[in-house]
């Protein structure tokens, strides 16, 4: 009796990619969009007005605090923090909607959303990289170069770009970003391997079945 040999689609991950200011998350995390469309940014939730174009849904998930506050006690956030008076945090229903598909859901978020959700009830799925800059005068010339901040500026950048770096070792993998076609290609072969984990295949437990099952039949 044959039976199909492919298991039934993965699950997706939850990619979280981390890194300092100016060290090329944001370059990195385009590609990755340009390289697998399916891939989807997760929409996070605030408590703050949106601001012109932006759109409910699209940009944010735009919450009142109580509705906010609400979905946090009920366990729903998959992480969440309070910035400079406003609430901001990754609702788990889409995300677990999305992963359920088959789909990838990639977070920008730093090392304390990162460890939300590592601990959270779908941290098995999640995939944690971290970006380092080549060295510390580049990541300084990176923000300079940007020439959107003046010395005060970038100085508090610099040294909350430290306090980043200084969690690197709660990540899953870290990649020097020295050259960014060679960071990306690691980047992307990493995802590939991440995808054939052994619980990203919920299929595979039946295919084993049935190779018993076909095992017994002919030995039997």
């Amino acid at each position: 009796m044959m039976h199909s040999a492919h298991p039934v689609a993965r699950r997706g991950l939850l990619i979280i990619l981390s890194s300092p200011s100016g060290a090329g998350k944001s370059t990195l995390a385009r590609r990755l969009m340009a390289w697998d469309p399916s891939l989807r940014f997760s929409v996070s939730a605030t408590t703050r007005a949106p601001r012109s174009g932006e759109q409910d849904g699209v940009h944010y998930h735009f919450l009142s605090e109580t509705d906010f506050k609400g979905l946090v006690a009920e366990g729903a956030m998959l992480e969440h923090a309070h910035v400079f008076g406003h609430f901001y945090g990754s609702p788990m229903a889409p995300v677990r909607t999305a992963i359920e598909a088959g789909s990838d859901v990639l977070f920008d978020i730093d090392w304390q959303g990162a460890q939300q959700i590592r601990n959270s009830a779908l941290g098995r799925h999640t995939l944690s990289i971290f970006i380092l800059p080549p060295s510390i005068p580049e990541l300084r010339r990176r923000l300079v170069t940007r020439g959107q901040d003046g010395p005060e500026v970038i100085a508090r950048r610099m040294q909350k770009s430290w306090d980043e770096i200084s969690h690197w070792d709660g990540y899953d993998y870290v990649l020097v970003n020295d050259d960014v076609d060679e960071t990306f290609a690691r980047l992307a072969t990493i995802i590939t391997a991440e995808r054939l984990r052994r619980e990203q295949q919920p299929g595979l437990a039946d295919h084993v079945r049935r190779l018993q099952q076909e095992f017994e039949e002919g030995h039997g």
